[in-house]
């Protein structure tokens, strides 16, 4: 290119060329992970080593994809209703564990936790909405000053917004409890096996049916009744429906209030799963069910629930199916890395996500 060049020439050129380096880029990736994951994946399957292992892999996959599900619903709910990214989401799942925590705590107290398998359902059950009761009023509190205020705002101010009330949160519950962190008390029956012949203990089980039973719930629900129906036209266009007689405060109030009982119900189920709390709790796991919000498509409540199975499954049995053949030590340490790998590729492959983006937050 000689320096009489017009300017105008040389940007859409300059421009040419960096697409033409960013697509040979992501060709790059997408085959060098490919290669990872057929190599590996045919290295430790013809080992053998695994052979009795991989059951239990996919039962741990299960529940913990279930939980991701549960908190994903709810970040795709209030997306699909309010284009917002509500990262505040994961503390509110931390707010239903500890208050799942001191329910069963105090429980404990009176020699009731463990007082037989009637004692223990209704401990949970107690424990599930006194955990739901706590994320709601946090989320509508949440609602109603950080976000409601600036619903015509610009994008970017909501979203600030969104990071400074997930940090409220945070620092408030370390205020209360301080950074320690607490450990669910045991709930005997809950540690036994299921009789099945691979390794399954009944609080997975409860996780699984109970994270079940409350997505079929949840579909039903915006699929079904009035409330919903009005959760569907708000997202398609608050306006319209605003015309048409629908209360648009209270369906957002309503649509943050049915994701934060999913938050704080999937709060209780990873406590009594993995045992402990504190008040970052709640980081991972909603870093992890954003993606899978996004993996399955962003908006798309379907999409979420398959997305959270989805990134579930990979985090459990991914790391040794695809890395323990090819000698990578501790392969367990890199399970994240594997699931947002794993995200990043299915979003290179199809962005919209594994069901695709829903402009309607709960359209089937």
């Amino acid at each position: 290119m000689n320096a009489g060049t017009p300017a105008a020439v040389r940007i859409p050129l300059i421009e040419r060329v960096t697409d033409a380096a960013i697509s040979g880029f992501l060709w790059a990736l997408r085959i060098i992970v490919i290669l990872v994951v057929v190599i590996g994946s045919y290295l430790t399957l013809a080992s053998g080593r695994y052979t009795n292992n991989w059951l239990d892999f996919i039962v741990g996959g299960v529940v913990l994809g279930s939980i991701y599900a549960l908190i994903a619903l709810g970040y795709t709910m209030v997306y699909g209703i309010l284009r917002l990214i509500n990262f505040a989401h994961g503390d509110i799942f931390m707010a239903g564990a500890v208050g799942g925590y001191f329910t069963a705590v105090a429980l404990a107290s009176v020699d009731f936790l463990n007082g037989g398998v009637i004692n223990a359902i209704v401990s949970v059950a107690l424990m599930m909405v006194v955990a739901m009761a706590v994320a709601v009023v946090i989320a509508l509190l949440v609602e109603r000053v950080a976000y409601r205020p600036l619903r015509n705002a610009p994008r970017l101010v909501p979203l600030i917004s969104a990071i400074g009330a997930s940090w409220t949160i945070e620092y408030t519950f370390r205020g209360f409890l301080g950074p320690g962190i607490y450990a669910y008390p045991d709930i005997g029956v809950l540690l036994e096996n299921v009789p099945v012949p691979f390794q399954l203990r009944w609080v997975d089980l409860l996780v699984i049916v109970s994270a079940v039973v409350m997505m079929v719930i949840l579909y039903l629900f915006v699929q079904r009744s009035r409330m919903g129906t009005a959760i569907r036209a708000v997202s398609e266009d608050k306006a319209t429906a605003a015309l048409m007689g629908i209360d648009v405060n209270r369906t957002i109030e309503v649509t943050f209030a049915v994701g934060a009982a999913m938050a704080g119900a999937a709060g209780v189920l990873y406590g009594l799963e993995f045992r402990q709390v504190f008040f970052l709790t709640g980081f991972v796991p909603g870093v992890k069910a954003f993606a899978a919000a996004v993996l399955g498509g962003i908006g798309n409540v379907p999409g979420a629930m398959l997305g959270g199975l989805f990134l579930g499954q990979v985090e459990s049995w991914g790391p040794t199916l695809f890395l323990a053949g090819l000698g990578v030590p501790a392969v367990n340490q890199l399970r994240d890395v594997i699931a947002f790998t794993m995200l990043v590729l299915v979003l290179v492959f199809r962005p919209s996500g594994i069901l695709g983006e829903r402009i309607t937050a709960a359209r089937a």
